[in-house]
């Protein structure tokens, strides 16, 4: 039903983005990114949104835990793929990457708060309990990274809900 857009087909203001994209991936426009483009809006708000995310003061594998519950959670398979290849090049061990595709908890007790954490805040519609949002900060988080973990929630919750949608593979 959605097309999957070439840099021809797209409309104009998605074509930038879908030339960054491809540039980083050896030339290929990623199918999700080829049918997300048919609103820029979307490409470009979740990109921007993504690059931020990626500025903040959580670390890479932390943010990925973030990424691949929110992208297990909500069933998006072209996300667990691509985020599973992302924890696999950062290093992570093959235990944590298996327990967040299955949506189990994972055995490094920094990285469960995050887990659990995040799963938190998607069950609250944000209103965590106290005792919650405690127990992320006793992991050494801060109330930053708290509001972080909601940027990461924002950024892929439209991701994965846009390619369920447009059935992206």
């Amino acid at each position: 039903m959605f097309t999957a857009h070439t840099l021809e087909t797209a409309p104009s203001d998605a074509r930038p983005a879908m030339e960054r994209t491809a540039a980083a991936f050896g030339g290929q426009v990623p199918d999700a990114v080829a049918r997300l483009a048919e609103s820029p809006e979307l490409l470009n708000g979740f990109l921007e949104m993504t690059a931020a995310f990626d500025r903040t003061t959580l670390d890479p594998v932390a943010r990925e835990v973030i990424v691949m519950t929110v992208a297990a959670r909500n069933d998006c398979h072209i996300c667990v793929t691509l985020h599973t290849g992302r924890l696999r090049g950062l290093g992570a061990a093959p235990e944590l990457v298996s327990a967040l595709r299955e949506q189990r908890p994972v055995d490094d007790e920094r990285l469960e708060a995050v887990r659990r954490f995040t799963l938190t805040v998607l069950a609250t519609a944000g209103g965590v309990p106290d005792d919650a949002l405690k127990a992320f900060l006793a992991q050494g988080y801060t109330e930053r990274n708290a509001l972080e973990v909601v940027l990461g929630i924002g950024a892929y919750t439209m991701s994965t809900l846009a390619n369920r949608l447009t059935r992206a593979s």
